[in-house]
């Protein structure tokens, strides 16, 4: 199928231009300052500016509404003339069972993990449909295909993210956008610190956390950075409707105990 794109403005970045979701913290930051040490000019979508690495946009807007990201993302992108590359990441977690929660919090959690992630797209399909070389990558998560106790909305939601993103991957791919997704495992951020933190014995909390995977340590984000931008990267053609798992193992190994 033949597309034509738009030819940059002689003001356009030659590098690639990416946007992430959840750029000011945790993996979205590290997400961020990977792209940014490849040369790309990038903006990180969050709720405020503290934490947005040196030499990012920072841009503010709710995952929650549709009319900020429009706003947000389309000044970036018309700013820059395109837009190569977008990241969701942007999320939240939920620790509980199946009987924890009010319908509240799964409609929040829900509204923020997988219906923002549609948003997001949304704001950003019409720069995307600039570029000669299109990718998007969602954030999906180990809980998606392994039963973690204390982990019933959160991993719900990131099943939902992994098979939207096949869906928009079947869509998207005739108009030459790629989409894929990460589904890390236990990756070594504050908020785990913080869930080993409360826990009475936080040594062997940790611990517990770098026993999830076979390979007896947690995910660092700078990881998960580095495998966005793999299927991030121009040229990765071939990079359609896949799942790269970063889990230690935890996906693909059934060690003994």
């Amino acid at each position: 199928m033949s597309i034509s794109h738009p030819s940059p403005t002689a003001s356009t970045p030659a590098g690639r231009i990416a946007v992430v979701t959840g750029g000011a913290a945790g993996i979205g930051q590290a997400v961020v300052g990977v792209l940014l040490s490849q040369g790309w000019t990038v903006a990180s979508v969050d709720l405020g500016v503290e934490g947005v690495p040196p030499g990012a946009t920072a841009l503010v807007a709710d995952v929650r509404d549709q009319s900020a990201l429009d706003s947000a993302i389309g000044g970036f992108g018309e700013a820059h003339g395109r837009i190569d590359v977008l990241v969701n990441n942007a999320g939240v977690s939920f620790v509980g069972t199946i009987e924890d929660g009010s319908e509240a919090d799964w409609h929040r959690i829900y509204d923020i993990n997988v219906v923002g992630q549609m948003r997001a797209t949304r704001a950003a399909l019409p720069w995307l449909r600039r570029s000669d070389d299109a990718a998007i990558v969602n954030m999906s998560s180990c809980t998606a295909v392994n039963g973690l106790p204390q982990r019933a909305l959160y991993s719900a939601t990131k099943g939902a993210v992994q098979s939207m993103t096949m869906a928009m991957a079947a869509d998207l791919v005739t108009e030459g956008i790629r989409v894929n997704c990460v589904s890390p495992g236990t990756v070594d951020t504050p908020f785990m610190a913080e869930l080993a933190a409360r826990d009475a014995n936080p040594a062997a909390k940790r611990a517990s956390f770098e026993a999830r995977q076979p390979t007896g340590r947690m995910v660092s984000p700078q990881e998960v950075g580095e495998a966005v931008l793999y299927l991030a990267r121009a040229g990765a053609h071939s990079s359609v409707g896949s799942v790269i798992n970063l889990d230690g193992g935890m996906t693909a190994l059934r060690m003994p105990r």
